[in-house]
């Protein structure tokens, strides 16, 4: 079996190559985010700084199990975000208003829940998908990553018991 610890790098080492694959994408392909991906990107990195904690603390029982709530709770939150943006991806043009306030912009005018509301509702600029591999957009392979990092992070996190002595 696998070290705890080694599953929690890896888990960060794979959420900071998700997140320098989104930059690259934006500074070098101009790929603009949308507000969906800027909350995807928060989660992901919410993700990952957990990943890097649980490596950097690798606590016994209790400790461990602190983790695997707190890695189930960002993968759920990406999870929850990337799906979302996978169904507005899949609704036929014209479904959703043309086009939304710039997230900078939504943080001036409304309290954070409300910015949250207004996003997760979304507008015309997360329907567009502007990138694909294999068939599947950025928030697809997302949700993906998500699935498979939180899953990994909440079994690899969950305590052992040692194996039992035997006298024979």
């Amino acid at each position: 079996m696998l070290d705890r610890r080694l599953i929690n790098f890896a888990g960060a080492a794979a959420c900071l190559a998700m997140l320098a694959f989104a930059l690259y994408t934006q500074y070098f392909q101009n790929l603009e985010p949308c507000p969906l991906c800027m909350f995807q990107r928060f989660t992901v990195l919410a993700l990952g700084i957990v990943f890097l904690v649980a490596a950097i603390h690798h606590p016994r029982r209790r400790g461990a199990w602190v983790y695997v709530g707190l890695i189930a709770v960002a993968a759920l939150a990406t999870i929850g975000v990337s799906a979302r943006h996978v169904y507005i991806q899949s609704q036929p043009p014209g479904s959703f208003a043309a086009c939304g306030a710039p997230l900078d912009v939504l943080f001036q005018m409304f309290h954070v829940w409300q910015v949250v509301a207004k996003v997760l509702h979304a507008g015309g600029e997360c329907a567009v998908v502007n990138w694909t591999f294999w068939g599947l957009s950025m928030p697809a392979w997302v949700l993906f990553c998500a699935l498979i990092l939180g899953g990994a992070g909440v079994i690899a996190n969950i305590p052992r018991r040692p194996p039992a002595l035997r006298f024979t």
